[in-house]
C-alpha cells in the first residue's frame, strides 16, 4: 500500500462516514426515529475521524509536508465531505507521490524515526494505532458529548 492510497482509503471513509453520521441526524431530527442513527454513525464517524488524523500525519511526515497543509488535512476532516478534495488536490500537486521512506536521506528528526518505525514494522504499527484510536476513542465516549444531548 503505496502512501497515495492508503490516504485516499482514508479519505473515502471519512466521507462515508460523515454519510452515515448525517443519515443518524436526518432520522432523529427530521423523521423523529430516535436516537439510534446517530448513535451508531456518530460511533462510526468518530472512529474514522480519529484514524483519518493519524493516517493524515504520517502521511505528511512520509511525504514531508508543510505544516500548514498537515493542518489543513486536519481541518478537512472536519468540514462533511472536504477529506475527498483535499486528497484531490494533494495528489494534482504531487504531494503523495512516491513510496513510503525507509532511510532519512540526511538528517533525522523524532518524527522521521518514528515514521521507519511504522514503515519497517506495519503490521505491528498498524495495531498500535488501532489501540491507540480505540483508547482516545473510548476515553472521548466517557467523556460524553460536547454538548447535553436532548431526548
Amino acid at each position: 500500500m503505496t502512501p497515495r492510497s492508503l490516504f485516499r482509503a482514508a479519505a473515502v471513509a471519512e466521507l462515508v462516514t460523515w454519510t452515515l453520521l448525517i443519515a443518524g441526524m436526518v432520522l432523529k431530527y427530521g423523521l423523529d426515529a430516535g436516537d439510534w442513527g446517530v448513535r451508531i454513525g456518530g460511533g462510526v464517524h468518530g472512529f474514522v475521524f480519529l484514524a483519518y488524523l493519524v493516517v493524515t500525519t504520517v502521511v505528511a511526515v512520509n511525504q514531508r509536508w508543510s505544516v500548514g497543509a498537515l493542518v489543513l488535512g486536519w481541518a478537512s476532516a472536519v468540514v462533511p465531505y472536504a477529506t475527498v478534495p483535499f486528497e484531490v488536490a494533494v495528489a494534482r500537486r504531487g504531494m503523495l507521490d512516491g513510496g513510503w521512506r525507509r532511510s532519512a536521506e540526511g538528517r533525522a528528526g523524532f518524527w522521521d524515526r518514528l515514521l521507519f518505525f511504522v514503515v519497517r514494522r506495519p503490521v505491528l504499527s498498524i495495531a498500535i494505532g488501532v489501540v491507540a484510536v480505540a483508547l482516545v476513542f473510548s476515553g472521548l465516549l466517557v467523556v460524553g458529548p460536547p454538548v447535553p444531548t436532548r431526548s
